[in-house]
């Protein structure tokens, strides 16, 4: 008999700020191990496969986001809210049109506004790809998709690409948490230039302690923000 000893109840409470750090480091930690594996699925030319394990790789990239939020969470309200987001999937993969709109020539945030807006698509569309590249299933007119009919070489190599650049190397401390809380804390409910303005400004100080939530991609694209956004 097969004992399953963890415990599978799930915690909806507020989190410390080291609780916080943990969480996110370890969703980097299995983003990157569902990566991988989406890596060598799709040099085994098992595309339907490799595509989901990549869109369960950007979901758990994406909780990031949601977790370190949970740091300004200040009512019993909010941090409900927050573990909802936490599971559910078209929460969490909100960003993954976000390369596309770059290459698409995005050049301020009114152009990224379009991945939040509460009525977007792009989020059910992903979930979907992902449960076909698992599931057959019948679809329109009594017609029953099989995974391997429906996803491609190129429907998985872009998807296993965009994982791969939602990444984010190395582990973050309580401290981190605490700055951003600080900074981002104040302007929650402000527009988005202000909260852009107080994320650089959390960005600029992790830097000057020698903290580090993201490396040069994160610096870069804050920088391609400020540079480019509407004045």
């Amino acid at each position: 008999m097969i004992v399953f000893r963890a415990n599978v109840n799930s915690y909806k409470g507020k989190l410390d700020n080291k609780q916080i750090a943990n969480g996110i480091n370890a969703a980097r930690h299995n983003a990157r191990r569902l990566f991988k594996d989406a890596q060598l699925l799709l040099k085994a030319c098992r595309y339907p496969s490799a595509a989901s394990l990549a869109i369960l790789s950007i979901e758990e990239s994406g909780k990031e986001h949601i977790i370190r939020g949970m740091s300004i969470a200040e009512t019993d309200a909010e941090i409900a809210q927050y573990w909802q987001f936490y599971r559910t999937h078209t929460k969490k993969n909100i960003m993954w049109l976000l390369p596309q709109l770059v290459m698409q020539g995005a050049r301020n945030l009114d152009e990224f506004r379009s991945l939040f807006e509460p009525t977007a698509k792009h989020p059910y569309i992903l979930e979907k790809i992902k449960q076909i590249g698992f599931y057959t299933d019948c679809l329109g007119k009594i017609h029953w998709s099989k995974p391997a009919e429906v996803i491609d070489k190129d429907l998985a190599e872009m998807l296993v690409q965009t994982a791969k650049l939602f990444l984010r190397k190395g582990k973050i401390k309580a401290q981190e948490i605490e700055i951003w809380a600080k900074h981002l804390g104040p302007v929650k409910n402000d527009n988005f230039l202000k909260q852009k303005e107080a994320t650089l400004h959390w960005y600029a100080e992790i830097q000057e302690l020698g903290l580090s939530s993201g490396g040069k991609d994160l610096r870069d694209f804050l920088e391609y923000l400020d540079l480019k956004i509407d004045k």
